[in-house]
């Protein structure tokens, strides 16, 4: 168990759920015709579905702003911190946010909405789909962001796998993970190849063991089958696609998939506390 998780989320292993918003204004998807009320709607519904399921946390994400920037406009931001806000009566859980590929954005929404940690790319050089992606040439920004995060108690979770892309460089996965801790962030995140394809749990257990004390945590595609060898393997889990409708990263939140899913999340930290 590790006490950052412990304290955030006031359990050891927790369960984060996705909350996904639909296209927001100025991205491509977005029916310029309508206002933010139907994706509020949206997040609203999949809240009271992820809620009532028992997840540990939730994180808010741009999930449909397809194609990612790496620096998303300020009306992204705005939307995002509006969409929380209205929401914000009615979470009873932790949450984060993680504004895509844009760690300075993350940070500045969390910030403005309460919520205690972000997800992002925060160390590294990658080539990736959306060209080359190196938040550390930003490195006094960014160790600026992070000190400001911490003064308000927003934990930095850094992606060190991020989906859609390969590191340059021959460092392995455990040297940039260090490197990351060293740099001062609070949680270690892999990821699969792509949103929704399974994390290799081996390279996990690699990661856990070149940074112990920090916690590490498997950040896309868990599943109900696959919950309890994920959870023995890591210090909590990110899940999205798996408890949507069909298991479809675009559809609503299925409160049967959610329930099952927390079911088993719950029956396989019961047997690992024997």
């Amino acid at each position: 168990m590790t006490p950052l998780l412990n304290n955030l989320f006031g359990t050891p292993k927790p369960v984060i759920a996705m909350m996904h918003a639909g296209a927001l204004p100025g991205r491509p998807r977005h029916d310029p015709a309508q206002n933010l009320e139907p994706t509020r709607d949206a997040l609203a519904r999949d809240l009271d579905a992820l809620q009532k399921a028992g997840v540990d946390g939730l994180l808010f994400c741009n999930e449909a702003d397809l194609p990612y920037r790496l620096r998303t406009g300020p009306e992204t931001a705005a939307a995002m911190a509006a969409l929380v806000g209205e929401l914000r009566a009615g979470i009873h859980v932790p949450f984060g946010i993680d504004i895509v590929w844009d760690p300075a954005a993350s940070l500045a929404v969390a910030r403005a909405t309460g919520a205690c940690f972000v997800r992002e790319v925060f160390t590294g050089t990658y080539e990736s789909d959306l060209g080359l992606m190196q938040p550390a040439a930003e490195a006094h920004q960014q160790q600026a962001h992070q000190q400001q995060a911490h003064q308000q108690d927003v934990a930095v979770f850094a992606n060190i796998t991020p989906e859609f892309a390969s590191p340059l460089g021959n460092r392995t996965t455990t040297e940039r993970a260090r490197g990351a801790v060293f740099r001062g962030v609070d949680a270690i995140l892999i990821t699969g190849p792509i949103t929704g394809l399974p994390t290799d749990l081996a390279q996990l257990r690699a990661v856990k063991a070149a940074v112990p004390g920090t916690p590490v945590l498997a950040s896309t595609g868990v599943t109900v089958g696959t919950i309890k060898r994920t959870l023995e393997a890591a210090d909590g889990a990110i899940v999205g696609t798996h408890l949507k409708h069909d298991g479809v990263t675009w559809n609503p939140v299925d409160p049967v998939r959610a329930a099952a899913f927390m079911a088993a999340a719950t029956r396989a930290k019961a047997e690992m506390a024997v």
